[in-house]
């Protein structure tokens, strides 16, 4: 009784979202928050010296070393096969979809530009856990739904230019494919743990992503400046390991619909980086269009259910 009580702290927490430590739970999910807000400014300068196969290739190998000495110091026991599934969703959407899309997209357009779709991700993510969850919500949500995905899709429409369009289409996908690794992790943390699951998804996508960075390697190392190697460390370590780490904490100890609300600021942090940082123009129509999803989102969760 005892040696199972004390292997499942996590489940025991994403269980109960009213109990635990809630304090906490907002203080580790903001922290999450706050580190995943610096992944698109981070990205915009990796990729203006880095090829973004590359980038996404070797960030998840030096995320999945971490990853693996945890796994392994703390004896954690191999997932089921019935877990492997959506292990391998998690892969493809937080691993090497949402980071590689992202990456081809910042080829294209601004940080600040392609911050405006991390709005749109707690409400895929939401949409992906209806879907997987088989739940009926309200019209009203899928209203809040399609009124977000408008704006959003005006903004995109009113910037114009054939670049910008590539960068807009391949951000659309790159909230996909995230909102449905976390819907997948999100499910799957109650039995695994949250960091057990990014460190998972991390391992199994290991071979795949070492032979990619091989062959995707830079000929010139010399040339790439010190800016591009912060960048990549930035967003292997913190974006793709460690700020997984506070925000499945926190999502344990505090809830998951309460502590996941904070991902909202997400884009907000992004933006002041990606205008403290890169010197970029935060246009007030950004602003405006994530402030209108801001509230499409909320309207869409109160009616999810």
């Amino acid at each position: 009784m005892n040696g199972q009580s004390e292997k499942t702290p996590v489940v025991a927490g994403l269980a109960r979202s009213e109990g635990g430590r809630p304090t906490q739970g907002w203080v580790n999910g903001f922290l999450g928050m706050l580190i995943f807000s610096g992944s698109l400014p981070a990205t915009r300068v990796a990729v203006l010296e880095l090829d973004p196969l590359f980038l996404t290739a070797v960030r998840a190998v030096i995320a999945a070393l971490p990853a693996l000495c945890a796994l392994l110091f703390t004896r954690q026991p191999r997932p089921g096969r019935g877990d492997l599934p959506a292990l391998l969703s998690v892969a493809v959407g937080v691993v090497i979809g949402f980071p590689l899309l992202t990456a081809l997209a910042l080829q294209h357009a601004t940080s600040a530009h392609s911050l405006v779709y991390i709005g749109l991700l707690p409400l895929a993510t939401a949409c992906f856990g209806v879907l997987r969850g088989g739940e009926r919500p309200k019209a009203a949500f899928w209203a809040f739904s399609v009124l977000g995905a408008l704006l959003v899709g005006g903004f995109a429409l009113s910037q114009g230019g054939g670049g910008a369009g590539v960068g807009d289409a391949l951000m659309v996908g790159a909230i996909l494919l995230c909102g449905l690794g976390y819907a997948e992790g999100a499910v799957l943390s109650r039995r695994l743990g949250g960091w057990q699951v990014i460190s998972w998804a991390l391992a199994i996508a290991l071979p795949l992503t070492s032979v990619a960075a091989l062959l995707t390697a830079p000929n010139g190392w010399p040339t790439i400046g010190g800016a591009a190697w912060l960048s990549l460390i930035y967003v292997s370590v913190f974006s793709m390991w460690i700020g997984f780490i506070f925000w499945y904490r926190g999502l344990a100890q505090g809830g998951i619909a309460a502590v996941g609300q904070l991902q909202l600021l997400q884009p907000f942090f992004g933006l002041a980086l990606a205008g403290l940082v890169l010197h970029e123009t935060v246009q007030p129509a950004m602003i405006a269009v994530m402030a209108g999803v801001l509230a499409c989102v909320f309207g869409a969760r109160r009616f999810s259910r």
